[in-house]
């Protein structure tokens, strides 16, 4: 199945919101090109169809955060887009996402959940907390003004996610999470049905089942979560 994509990248579309969200969760953007990168191939081919680009793909080794002794290679998968002035960035609008520390969602209010989803899939965690038995939700960026913007998106949305407030991490950045006995129904929230629109990252939405499996006291419908 194809992904629907408007013809215009800047316009209010489920698409264009999950594209600007992994952009804004860990691209890079800069006058003439901006990049996405992540290691879930499936993930890539959409952005890649979203934005009519191919897709470069590399291995990278890294040192574990807790182990520098020990290295683990992943494949990675980037996106480009290139153009001598970039969707006129240097214009009055500019990009919902410029690399300067401005992000500008107006146009995706009626898609925030599809922008959330891309939002986590770029700077975000999901995973079973084994010392209170429930999911974990959390975002981490090294922009406050991302997070904060993240927050208020969670506020708007439907569904009731109370959050902590920013922390600081060991590298320099901020994180804050959903609660406990909240993260489990947003992240059901964030990824329910969306084989009808490809826009998501399949490991992720894995990880999330395999967290609710996990989880004590938790029930969901699988079905809405499976092709």
């Amino acid at each position: 199945m194809s992904v629907a994509v408007p013809d215009d990248l800047l316009a209010g579309h489920p698409s264009t919101a999950y594209f600007w969200g992994r952009v804004a969760g860990n691209g890079a953007v800069e006058r003439d090109r901006l990049t996405v990168t992540t290691n879930d191939e499936a993930a890539a081919e959409t952005l890649g169809e979203i934005v009519g680009s191919e897709i470069d793909h590399d291995q990278k080794t890294r040192d574990y955060a807790h182990n520098t002794d020990i290295t683990k290679t992943e494949d990675e998968y980037t996106v480009e887009v290139a153009s001598d002035d970039l969707f006129g960035m240097s214009g009055a609008l500019g990009l919902p996402v410029d690399g300067r520390g401005n992000y500008r969602f107006g146009a995706f209010a009626d898609y925030r959940r599809d922008l959330l989803r891309g939002i986590l899939e770029g700077c975000g965690t999901i995973c079973f907390k084994s010392s209170s038995g429930t999911v974990g939700v959390s975002f981490v960026h090294d922009d406050a003004n991302l997070l904060e913007l993240v927050q208020e998106l969670i506020d708007d949305a439907p569904v009731d996610a109370p959050y902590g407030d920013l922390s600081d991490t060991s590298s320099g950045g901020y994180w804050f999470g959903i609660d406990d006995d909240a993260a489990a129904d947003f992240g059901m929230w964030l990824y329910e049905s969306t084989e009808a629109t490809e826009l998501f990252a399949p490991s992720r939405r894995r990880k999330l089942v395999q967290s609710l499996d996990q989880a004590t006291d938790v029930e969901f419908d699988r079905s809405q979560f499976e092709a």
